[in-house]
């Protein structure tokens, strides 16, 4: 006679297709959390002002340069200064890498460089330091006091720090993200995750 009680493979049967079904939902629901998100993200971004102040000052070539060179293209904002030995250099160099990279695949992002140090950062030496890098680098200077009055009105910070006979600036570290209105989308912080940093970019050029 067989015997009629069904074997531990045919139980488990039941409970491994549930437990299937609750994947497939859980999954299902996590895709629409993060479609729902992004919506609210997106829409709290064109909802948004346009970040920062107005502001007046001159760029590598002498040519004026207002608040609205952040605003016609996703743009880097990063504040620095050419006396400085590591942290702007290496972030405009990584700046300017996924900028060519961007390109290559038909993405436009505009770096701005603005000094925080106007008093030894003038046009000339501005045009040399960044014309290494990249051919669409804006640097901006100009009136100490209006660059100070710049960088206020854009949540940054500088500030002069003796060095022997000499000085040097400590200032904001991370790139700020604006996206083509000028609006504020996040930023890089200095140092990192390199993937990090060109997923945020990556996303602002689509903005």
């Amino acid at each position: 006679m067989t015997d009629p009680t069904p074997g531990p493979s045919r139980r488990r049967l039941p409970v491994l297709r549930y437990a299937l079904w609750f994947l497939v939902a859980a999954v299902l629901a996590l895709l629409v959390l993060v479609w729902a998100f992004g919506r609210a993200e997106m829409q709290e971004v064109s909802d948004a002002a346009p970040f920062g102040t107005s502001f007046s000052l001159v760029d590598q070539n002498g040519a004026p340069v207002t608040e609205a060179a952040l605003r016609s293209r996703p743009t880097a904002l990063f504040f620095g200064f050419t006396h400085c030995p590591d942290v702007c250099p290496t972030t405009l160099y990584e700046l300017s890498g996924y900028q060519k990279a961007l390109k290559e695949k038909g993405k436009d992002l505009g770096i701005v460089f603005v000094t925080v140090d106007p008093e030894r950062d003038t046009p000339e030496i501005l045009k040399t330091y960044v014309g290494a890098l990249s051919p669409d680098i804006t640097a901006v200077t100009g009136k100490p006091e209006d660059v100070a009055a710049m960088l206020k009105g854009y949540g940054a910070y500088s500030k002069k720090v003796p060095q022997g006979d000499d000085y040097t600036m400590d200032h904001t570290a991370s790139v700020i993200l604006l996206d083509r209105a000028g609006r504020f989308v996040g930023t890089i912080a200095y140092g990192e995750n390199p993937d990090t940093a060109r997923g945020k970019l990556e996303r602002l050029v689509t903005l």
